[in-house]
Order: C-alpha cells, then sequence, then structure tokens
C-alpha cells in the first residue's frame, strides 16, 4: 500500500490517546465501500466552505458533490459504518483553475472539505472528532449489498437525512491504491487529514452509472438542499473489500473571517465526556429512492448498467 515510510515505520507499536487505544499504524482491514458524485451549482459550493482559503473543485463550471459510504468491519476500535457527504476542495490563496487540479492534485491541496460524517459508534465520535477534527456524531446507519444493488441509509430522531443508492457496477474490477485528504472544521479551525487505501474497484462513468441520492425532511439535509445536486452521478464506485491506514500526522490553520466571529462552532466540549462505547443505534427504517413512504420491506433498487 502506498503510504509515507514514517507509518511504515510505526508498525507494531502502540499508542493511547485520550483514552482510546491504538495499534500502529491506525488501520482498517476486510473494508467494503460505495462511492457516489454528482456536480453541484458552484457558487452555492463556495458560500459553504470556510474561511477564505479553501474553494470548491471547478469541474467544467460546476463544483462535485462526493457521497462515501464505509462499511468498517475490522478496526482498532470496533466495528461501524461511516457516511460521508463532502464537496470536492483546493487549499489555497486563490481558487484554482479548471482541470490541473486533477492532474497536480498534492499543488493544489485537493481533497475533501467534509459537511457532515455520521458515523454508528460512539467510540468512532470520540476519536475521529476529538483527535482528527472530523464532524462526526451517531446516527442510525445501514450498509446493503447484493448483486445488483449497494445503497446505505442515514437517519437522525427516526427521520431521514440522506439515502444513497447504486447500480452496483459490472466487470472484475481493478486494483487500485491511493491516498486522499480530509478538511473539516472543528475548535474554529480548518484541519486536514490523510487517510490511505487500497482496494479492488468496480466502477460506473456518466451514462454507465447509475445512482439515486435522496434528501429527506431533517434538518440536517437543509444545507445539502441548498447545493443544487444534479440527479445524475459524475460516477459510481464500489470496494468488495479495502485496507485503509488513517495517518497520525494531521494538519490545522485558524479559520479567519472578515468580521469577528460570535462562535466557533463545534468544540472540545461536544467530545470530552464521549466514552468508548461500541454500540449501535437501531437501523434505520427503510426509505425506498425518492423518498416515498416505507414499504413493507425493502425491494426497491435504481436501474442497472
Amino acid at each position: 500500500m502506498f503510504r509515507p515510510r514514517r507509518l511504515a515505520c510505526q508498525a507494531g507499536r502502540y499508542a493511547l490517546v485520550d483514552g482510546l487505544p491504538f495499534e500502529l499504524p491506525v488501520n482498517s482491514e476486510q473494508t467494503p465501500a460505495l462511492m457516489a458524485a454528482f456536480r453541484i451549482n458552484l457558487d452555492r459550493a463556495r458560500e459553504v466552505m470556510p474561511g477564505n482559503e479553501l474553494h470548491p473543485l471547478n469541474f467544467f463550471g460546476k463544483g462535485l458533490f462526493l457521497v462515501t459510504v464505509v462499511d468498517y468491519r475490522v478496526t482498532d476500535i470496533g466495528k461501524y459504518i461511516e457516511y460521508s457527504l463532502a464537496i470536492a476542495c483546493t487549499h489555497g490563496a486563490r481558487p484554482a483553475p479548471p482541470i490541473l487540479p486533477f492532474i497536480f492534485q498534492k499543488g493544489f491541496g485537493v481533497g475533501q472539505y467534509v459537511m457532515d460524517l455520521p458515523v454508528s459508534t460512539e467510540i468512532s465520535v470520540k476519536g475521529g472528532k476529538g483527535i482528527w477534527g472530523m464532524p462526526k456524531h451517531r446516527a442510525s446507519l445501514d450498509f446493503l449489498a447484493n448483486d445488483s444493488t449497494v445503497s446505505s441509509q442515514y437517519n437522525l430522531d427516526d427521520q431521514l437525512v440522506t439515502r444513497i443508492d447504486i447500480a452496483r457496477p459490472r466487470g472484475n474490477g481493478i486494483p487500485l491504491d491511493l491516498g486522499a485528504a480530509n478538511y473539516c472544521v472543528f475548535r474554529g479551525m480548518l484541519m486536514k487529514s490523510y487517510i490511505y487505501f487500497k482496494g479492488r474497484v468496480h466502477f460506473a462513468l456518466f451514462n454507465d452509472a447509475a445512482a439515486t441520492f435522496t434528501l429527506g425532511d431533517h434538518p440536517k439535509a437543509e444545507p445539502f438542499k441548498r447545493l443544487e445536486i444534479e440527479p445524475n452521478p459524475i460516477f459510481t464506485a464500489y470496494f468488495p473489500e479495502t485496507a485503509g491506514v488513517l495517518d497520525d500526522h494531521f494538519e490545522s490553520w485558524f479559520i479567519s473571517h472578515p468580521a469577528k466571529p460570535n462562535t466557533n462552532g463545534e468544540g472540545m466540549e461536544s467530545v470530552i465526556s464521549l466514552g468508548l462505547n461500541e454500540v449501535w443505534l437501531p437501523p434505520p427504517r427503510p426509505v425506498p429512492p425518492g423518498g416515498a413512504p416505507p414499504p413493507p420491506q425493502r425491494t426497491s433498487s435504481p436501474r442497472s448498467t
């Protein structure tokens, strides 16, 4: 797996951070995942970017909204699902030009700005938010895969927030080994963390990709409705199994404002009293693509490629 040499040198060592025990490097195994990308309004994407150094990635005059759901099965902190809702972005003094960030990703600080990151367990919130600054909170989640469809649903307070359904891409898949960067807001700072993963990916592009992204009526869904997410995906991807490493190195910057801010958002008070509980909330009541009332059992699926 591609990863910094420093992480390889940590193998076999241990850490205890905020009461969380880790065997280094911080890794996951036997983990399936799905991804989908959708075009969004570039101006609406600019409006949600924090500070003045994070910018939405310009994809031919549109922004890119990324849905990534990971079903972590083997980790140092137990099993949990992670449901990421993010916008592709660059980092720097000025917005990056179109096209070039896809070629020179490191130079333009390419990554994703994570707007929301529900997870299954309290211990995942404590570690992900308290250490890496990720906007984690506990929610009802599922991850379902069969021969034709992969889906995941995110509920809060027994209400639908979002649901993603993708037609499982055909073929045998291709090996993928890469790194990615997450930008998150915590304690009034912009936090950047790094993940490295590998697996065999099954993917579909443009007209070959089929997905349905559904937004519910919960208030947590409102910021995503304002992005004007287009219905047809740019790509979809399914990893039957991945192995990953979360870097223990991360970066942070103060978020600046044109006037004195009244609040810095969530701070350490949101994690200081959390424990190491690995218990999941009950799974969400199934809602089919489009958000219609739940049927007696889950049988609906998007079109296949």
